[in-house]
């Protein structure tokens, strides 16, 4: 299924909770992408997404999520029955094989973009792979990491571009990197809820202004990209990680909406 994303020119969505917090959370989230993957049917690809450990964290204490196993199975049984394609996160060499078992794509966390044995990893396992752009990397730099991919025998690479640090406490997108990284990947993918992210500036968690999403998400479209990440919970403010940031289901749909518009619009 992954195949749809890769080989056509339909819009994508990444879409699911940024951790794994339960079963119930990721199978009522993944019945919700499947709702609009048929909602949208012949408009836009829809992919599934959410990890099993949040290594990145603020805090010590801070949640982490279930690991991997317990993760996969879980994410497993969503892409089960929901015949959804699946996306996780990777953070160690030895979690790329596990990880392609299960998933149709892996994808590589900005802090670790540039770590080479776990692109050479997770480009071996034959299974396409997302890189997201790290926020103190300039996009042209991202080049290395989609050679390394390519050389181990990725069979596509795609670049995320999630907000660069702005100051010690905020990030901004410069919308330019989109078009440099689409210049040598397969095609770059909008984070839309990691870009709206304030890194530490709540205190001991990261904040973030969900309230810019919907022109965020226009924009980007507008601009010309393959995809577009957004992390939807069903009630973000309970969420155990990114409830700054992340989206409810109504407000998801209409981003969804929203850059669906522009896209068709520019194209």
């Amino acid at each position: 299924m992954v195949q749809e994303f890769v080989n056509t020119g339909l819009p994508a969505f990444i879409l699911g909770p940024c951790g794994i917090e339960s079963e119930k959370l990721v199978l009522t989230t993944a019945d919700f992408v499947d709702g609009l993957r048929r909602k949208y049917s012949g408009r836009a690809v829809f992919l599934f997404k959410s990890s099993f450990l949040k290594d990145n964290r603020t805090s010590e204490g801070s949640w982490a999520g279930p690991g991997l196993e317990e993760g996969l199975r879980i994410l497993e049984k969503a892409g089960r029955e929901f015949d959804l394609p699946l996306i996780t996160d990777i953070h160690a060499a030895d979690q790329a094989g596990p990880a392609a078992e299960v998933c149709d794509m892996l994808q590589i966390p900005a802090f670790l973009c540039r770590q080479t044995s776990l692109l050479e990893a997770a480009g071996q396992t034959g299974v396409p792979v997302n890189v997201k752009k790290g926020q103190f990397m300039a996009p042209e730099n991202m080049k290395g990491a989609v050679d390394k991919l390519r050389s181990a025998g990725c069979p596509s690479v795609f670049l995320t571009e999630r907000g660069s640090f702005f100051g010690y406490g905020d990030l901004v997108v410069d919308m330019r990197s989109l078009t440099v990284m689409n210049g040598f990947c397969d095609g770059v993918i909008m984070d839309l809820t990691h870009s709206l992210q304030k890194p530490g500036a709540a205190g001991r968690f990261t904040g973030g202004d969900r309230t810019f999403a919907l022109q965020m998400a226009r924009a980007a479209a507008a601009w010309g990209i393959r995809g577009m990440f957004v992390e939807v919970h069903p009630n973000p403010a309970e969420a155990l990680s990114d409830s700054a940031v992340m989206l409810d289901f109504k407000d998801a749909e209409i981003v969804l909406e929203g850059a669906l518009n522009h896209w068709e619009g520019a194209s």
